[in-house]
């Protein structure tokens, strides 16, 4: 069985999500105008409706990809396998935001590039691997950490330790 290559997570909460789209969508803002969003399924589609409410675009598309294999019952898909275009979307992207939550390695945004190699890649997050594919992110993070967004999580009431809590290892 292959190593999984993370040593290190980060939990990012809805807060700072939103925060930094807005951010991405200051960055591009000053970039306008834009004919619409391109989102990448489905790392990018709540990322890319923040941008979208932000800079007032209508035209949303999507395009829909598979790289991450599912992971063991009840786990996170930490195994990125090929990428797979679902769905794809006309033209070469001139004048489109193409919108990510994240670059790690940078195999799904070279196969969504070749497809749509005029749109403008953005993504709120990047990885040493992918750095160099996209054309503006907010943050950069260690190739070695992995990310948990908000949609992936639950959050639910920890008993203080002195009523039984315990520390739990680990996601």
């Amino acid at each position: 069985m292959a190593r999984i290559p993370y040593e290190d997570e980060i939990i990012i909460s809805w807060v700072e999500l939103h925060r930094d789209a807005r951010y991405l969508s200051e960055l591009l803002h000053k970039k306008a105008p834009w004919k619409g969003i391109i989102a990448v399924t489905r790392g990018g589609l709540v990322p890319a409706a923040l941008v979208a409410r932000e800079l007032d675009i209508r035209l949303i598309d999507t395009i829909c990809v598979t790289s991450y294999d599912s992971g063991e019952s009840g786990a996170a898909a930490q195994q990125q396998g090929s990428v797979q275009v679902l769905k794809g979307v006309t033209g070469d992207g001139s004048g489109y935001l193409l919108i990510d939550d994240l670059v790690d390695t940078g195999k799904t945004a070279q196969a969504v590039r070749k497809l749509l190699p005029k749109a403008y890649s953005a993504c709120l997050y990047a990885k040493p691997a992918g750095r160099p594919i996209v054309d503006a992110f907010v943050k950069e993070f260690k190739q070695t950490k992995w990310i948990h967004f908000p949609w992936d999580i639950e959050y639910k009431f920890a008993t203080p330790i002195k009523d039984g809590g315990r520390v739990v290892s680990g996601p």
